[in-house]
């Protein structure tokens, strides 16, 4: 099903577990796919698992771009970029950049100022894009990211900038309802990737791994489906929520977590 042929989407975050698996979904779609991340080599290689049938998908179809959303500059010309070449932004994947490692060391203070920053980010890519959106009128999928927790500080503030991201969804999807483009949430809360990625970085023991499972409500005992989400699963709701599929769907938070959070009202 190629429910994306000649949309261009850009997907940040796309060296993630969750940005590698959108972006080859995207692909898979039929998409024009930018991936956005930290390491152009990483990208690179992300290119390498897209499909190879050339009726669809070929070297025109894919940009890496090296960026660093924190940086304004650098947003203006990774959108510069993509429209000189497609011309078009259709679909924008706010793959959130992790927060960074050091914050489970903050203060609450520097917690609560370092989601700030992180919100701002996804903002100003959000508005650099909008007016390309508002022309095609295309819509915004934003994926809150799972920091590499390692103490109950940091899984709070994982929390909080949670709960920031859906806030900013409903504000700009309020905002921009009359121009015809829609913006939505995923929340995947903790995946199997995201823990098995936060070891290899962190060198985190059992007695941490359980701590952010029993903090995230997120092991498979705990999750209603018996299992934690994949980054395939995500992949598949942020596809759902960018096509005409969900057309009518707009400012809503989708959790993808197994019904977790079911249990937690």
């Amino acid at each position: 099903m190629k429910r994306f042929k000649e949309k261009t989407v850009i997907v940040t975050g796309a060296g993630s577990a969750i940005g590698r698996a959108t972006a080859i979904r995207f692909a898979n779609e039929g998409a024009n796919v930018i991936l956005v991340g930290r390491s152009a080599d990483v990208l690179k290689e992300i290119t390498k698992e897209f499909p190879q049938d050339r009726t669809w998908i070929h070297t025109d179809n894919f940009l890496t771009i090296a960026c660093d959303i924190g940086v304004e500059s650098q947003v203006q010309e990774m959108i510069k970029r993509v429209i000189n070449k497609f011309e078009r932004i259709d679909v924008l994947v706010n793959n959130a950049p992790q927060m960074p490692d050091e914050n489970s060391g903050l203060s609450i203070e520097q917690s609560s100022s370092a989601v700030d920053d992180y919100l701002n980010e996804i903002l100003y890519v959000s508005q650099t894009a909008m007016p390309y959106l508002i022309q095609s009128k295309g819509n915004i999928v934003n994926v809150p990211s799972f920091a590499a927790c390692n103490s109950d500080q940091s899984v709070a503030t994982y929390h909080d900038s949670t709960a920031g991201i859906t806030d900013l969804t409903r504000t700009l999807a309020s905002n921009h309802s009359t121009d015809g483009v829609r913006i939505n949430a995923v929340n995947p809360n903790v995946t199997e990737a995201d823990i098995s990625a936060a070891i290899q970085t962190n060198g985190m023991s059992n007695d941490d791994i359980n701590n952010v499972q029993t903090n995230n409500s997120t092991s498979s005992d705990s999750s209603p489906l018996g299992r934690c989400a994949m980054p395939n699963d995500i992949a598949a709701a942020i596809t759902f929520l960018a096509s005409d599929d969900a057309a009518m769907i707009t400012g809503t938070n989708l959790p993808v977590d197994g019904g977790v959070s079911t249990s937690n009202r």
